[in-house]
């Protein structure tokens, strides 16, 4: 059962991310930052008839109801979509009432989920009531990601240690299938899994994928995920950038649908106990 406090906790931040998007001016910038994703506060001032310390202060309301998460790159500011806050919408909430009555939250929430392609680049936070060891456990332990996931992985988490994967009865090994990085508690880092014929065949089955969607995404060079804690009080924020994409990815595509249900997922299993009914698993 979810408790009072829990639950309490869920509606404030839809509060928040209602009261945000009420505003038509942080509305355009979340239109900006969906037509390109990933600006900094110079590129998103660029057009907007608006001094720089006004776009700040609505950056920082988007950024309190954790509609836009930031990255640093070097000494740049990146500002990206997080389709963290509109995902607990669709299924904390809406998924309850009529969908037919809620047609433009629905479309907003594929509008913010649609990462477009010249930024390539995933970034998406949310914040979990847990502690920084139990999410770490989450991200880590097979029996753990086998329930939110549908993944098990077999390495001992120690940077430049290979990384095997168990999906739908296929393993997934590959020498360049390693950790990157790995600071337990706070920091892990690792290349993206291997496209392997066994797996084409599985997710062929499963998911119903084209040849010709398929060929593209064994041909792009392997990216990488990062996984960021950051203990806040009771809660944990995480922060997820999957990256080393090309332009155009056809796996930045794939997985820009595939995180939010996985981490949506994730955030209920450690609140509640229990994840999310199945509901026709994304891939990996």
């Amino acid at each position: 059962m979810v408790s009072c406090s829990l639950m309490a906790a869920h509606l404030s931040e839809i509060d928040d991310a209602f009261r945000a998007l009420a505003d038509p001016t942080r509305r355009r910038i979340l239109d900006r930052l969906n037509a390109q994703n990933g600006q900094t506060l110079r590129e998103l001032c660029a057009g907007m008839d608006m001094a720089r310390q006004s776009v700040s202060k609505h950056l920082a309301v988007l950024e309190a109801a954790q509609l836009v998460t930031t990255v640093w790159r070097g000494r740049e500011k990146l500002h990206y979509l997080n389709p963290a806050p509109i995902q607990a919408i669709s299924e904390r909430w809406i998924d309850q009432y009529d969908r037919q009555r809620v047609r433009a939250l629905s479309d907003l929430k594929r509008a913010l989920e649609d990462n477009p392609m010249d930024k390539p680049s995933f970034v998406y936070t949310t914040y979990i009531h847990t502690t920084p060891g139990r999410l770490w456990q989450a991200l880590t332990d097979p029996a753990f990601t086998e329930r939110y996931w549908g993944v098990a992985f077999e390495t001992d988490w120690s940077t430049g240690s290979m990384i095997t994967l168990r999906q739908w009865g296929v393993t997934i090994a590959d020498s360049e299938q390693v950790i990157l990085e790995s600071e337990p508690y706070r920091r892990l880092s690792y290349t993206w899994h291997t496209f392997t014929p066994e797996w084409r065949k599985v997710v062929q089955e499963r998911v119903g994928f084209s040849d010709e969607f398929l060929d593209r995404v064994a041909a792009e060079p392997r990216s990488k995920v990062t996984f960021e804690l950051e203990e806040l009080g009771e809660l944990v924020k995480l922060t997820v950038v999957h990256d080393d994409f090309e332009p155009g990815s056809a796996v930045l595509e794939t997985i820009s649908q595939g995180w939010p249900h996985i981490l949506s997922n994730l955030k209920t299993l450690l609140e509640t106990g229990e994840p999310l009914p199945a509901a026709g698993a994304p891939t990996s």
